[in-house]
């Protein structure tokens, strides 16, 4: 007497759940990094009240560390430039910009001259200035 089984095995598998997972983990990936700040300095900026709306795509920040040491960061680079590299990047950054602005990170223990000569670069080249700071 010979049994035979009625059932048999089946190989193929459905990849359905897969991709489901997949897509999910894309979509937070997605999520979290448009929540990165693109400030890679960690700076305690000064308070203020009034926020700016506009958006500046360049970044300039002063880095104070705290023995009349300043280091100037273009665009949240963890290398330092020299104050006099700085005016040279940001003219070949914004030379194609039609509005050209850019936004200055600065400690709040950084001196207001160290600032004031950032503003002098976008004053001889004709840009615009957001000084960068945190709500109250």
């Amino acid at each position: 007497m010979a049994l035979k089984r009625n059932t048999k095995v089946d190989a193929s598998f459905s990849v359905s759940s897969m991709t489901d997972i997949v897509f999910l983990l894309l979509i937070f990936f997605l999520v979290t990094s448009t929540l990165i700040n693109p400030n890679a300095l960690k700076l305690l900026l000064p308070k203020s009240t009034g926020q700016v709306s506009a958006k500046a795509t360049v970044s300039v920040s002063i880095k104070d560390w705290g023995d009349d040491t300043y280091t100037y960061h273009v665009n949240g680079d963890e290398e330092p430039v020299s104050y006099t590299e700085v005016e040279d990047q940001l003219i070949g950054l914004l030379s194609q910009e039609e509005d050209p602005t850019f936004s200055i990170y600065s400690d709040q223990s950084a001196p207001v001259g160290e600032v004031v000569q950032i503003m002098n670069i976008a004053k001889r080249n004709h840009y615009k200035v957001i000084l960068a700071t945190q709500p109250e």
